[in-house]
């Protein structure tokens, strides 16, 4: 009898063991259990308790071991088993197992570039959590549409529309395809929208540093724009009397437009000979201010007088040559037009006579030639001769 007594109460307590046993297994690490600790932030937990599972991919790794409050925010202790391996931007969310089961932390790889590795004593930050909607809520919404949300205008609405699109439905699908390549074509240029916005943001930052200069800058056109206010109606009289002006001038380009145009045509020749002048134009006008003197004449101009300094290189020998030996119709030099006949003044006759000096009986003639004698001089007492017939164009 004892021994099925002893017997009886070893099997009941193997069979109190194994679901403790059991309990323990499912529930995950507990403090004692060897693992990692990770922080986690939420705004609302929900009726999340310790004890609670904590899973990746619907599996348990763990258990929540504590749940405390920071301000507005709540912060929940996992222990991790350190099996898993997770990057160290990973995510927590707080799921239900069923429409009407418990509450569990569900950790995930981030959808970005994962980074690093979570470990003991990291953090998963408020923008990194988040929780599942609660069947309280979603009923609440759905009574909320079901009751007083206008559901029952939805049928008002159908077929205001339907009368709206009937007999449109080509210019209606031609709307919506002219709108899905609108929305492509935003998307293509999401980049340049983002630096549009970023640039935009950036003015807007440095209007918000210079905004004593800017109230300053108004501040300083209250004046001006009080006297526009005063002046309106001189204004407003100024802009009707040059609306009327710009009438008038129409009126006048249209009525002249032709003898406009013939003008410009006669001008054509003129102008295109202006071109062909080029360069000579200006240069003409340049020796025009100084006519009949050359442009350089003034730096000769003292005042009212004009220097004049000329430099003659004359071969005597030639010139006596030519004028004392050289027959009556031999011009004086060589490629030299004679001098022309020129009025001459009146003079007394008889001419006195005028003693000569003594002159050597001969001349000395170009180099390398012989010495040429001196021919008599013919002088006579009245008339045109002599010496004056020398200077005046030789010997007649």
């Amino acid at each position: 009898m004892n021994m099925r007594f002893l017997t009886g109460r070893g099997s009941l307590g193997g069979v109190i063991h194994v679901p403790l046993a059991l309990l323990l297994v499912l529930g995950g690490c507990t403090a004692g259990t060897p693992g990692f600790t990770v922080t986690a932030e939420f705004d609302d937990v929900l009726d999340l308790v310790p004890r609670a599972a904590v899973k990746v991919n619907d599996v348990t790794v763990g258990s929540v071991e504590e749940i405390s409050l920071r301000g507005w925010t709540a912060v929940v202790k996992l222990r991790v088993d350190p099996s898993v391996k997770l990057p160290d931007n990973a995510t927590a969310a707080i799921r239900q197992s069923s429409l009407l089961g418990e509450k569990f932390v569900a950790l995930a790889a981030p959808e970005q570039t994962p980074a690093g590795e979570l470990s003991d004593g990291d953090l998963i930050p408020l923008e990194r959590t988040k929780r599942a909607a609660e069947v309280e809520e979603v009923l609440a919404a759905l009574g909320m549409v079901l009751n007083g949300s206008g559901l029952a205008n939805l049928k008002t609405i159908n077929h205001e529309v339907a009368q709206a699109l009937e007999g449109r439905e080509g210019e209606a699908k031609e709307a919506l395809r002219n709108l899905d390549k609108f929305i492509a074509g935003l998307d293509d240029q999401k980049d340049d929208i983002v630096k549009a916005i970023d640039a935009l943001d950036r003015l807007t930052t440095t209007l918000a540093q210079q905004r004593q200069t800017i109230g300053e800058a108004v501040e300083a056109l209250d004046p001006g724009l009080s006297v526009l206010a005063e002046q309106r109606a001189q204004l407003t009289s100024a802009l009707t009397a040059l609306d009327r002006l710009s009438v008038v001038g129409t009126n006048v380009i249209e009525k002249s437009r032709e003898d406009t145009l013939a003008s410009l045509k006669a001008l054509q020749p003129l102008l295109d000979q202006l071109v062909k002048a080029g360069d000579d134009l200006p240069k003409s006008f340049d020796f025009m201010l100084t006519y009949p003197f050359p442009p350089n004449v003034q730096k000769a101009i003292r005042g009212n007088q004009v220097n004049l300094h000329a430099t003659l290189d004359l071969d005597s020998v030639a010139f006596l040559t030519q004028s004392l030996i050289a027959p009556p119709d031999t011009p004086l030099l060589p490629g030299l037009p004679g001098l022309p006949n020129l009025p001459l003044p009146s003079l007394p006759i008889p001419l006195p006579s005028l003693p000569l000096p003594s002159l050597p009986p001969l001349l000395p003639g170009p180099s390398g030639s012989p010495l040429l004698p001196l021919p008599s001089l013919p002088l006579h007492g009245g008339g045109r001769g002599g010496l004056y017939d020398i200077l005046s164009g030789g010997l007649r």
